[in-house]
């Protein structure tokens, strides 16, 4: 069993991918709002450091909220197809500013 996270940044496939994990059998997810540390730091006053007053200049144009989505998988074959439909949608996740996936693998889960 394992756990999915996306960090979408691209939030206009969000409902690509919810509409995807229904077609290949995930059986739930949740989505939370969530901001990266870059645009916190850039956001939140720190702009007077060197460091931060960059960070601010670089995510200018970025969005600075994003789509954190998660979910419990027990099926592998239904986790690789998961992630194979995520790259799929998004394209290239590599590409910066796309967001990040990643998989963890979980020993006890109550209440599904």
């Amino acid at each position: 069993m394992n756990v999915l996270f996306i960090v979408l940044n691209e939030v206009q496939y969000l409902d690509d991918i919810l509409d995807s994990f229904v077609d290949i059998g995930v059986k739930g997810a949740t989505i939370l709002d969530s901001q990266g540390m870059g645009s916190a730091i850039a956001g939140g006053g720190r702009g007077s450091q060197p460091l931060f007053g960059s960070i601010r200049l670089f995510l200018d144009d970025a969005k600075p909220y994003n789509k954190t989505i998660f979910t419990v998988i027990d099926d592998d074959k239904v986790l690789a197809k998961a992630v194979e439909t995520v790259c799929n949608i998004l394209g290239d996740i590599d590409k910066p500013g796309v967001g990040m996936m990643f998989t963890l693998p979980v020993n006890n889960v109550y209440g599904i």
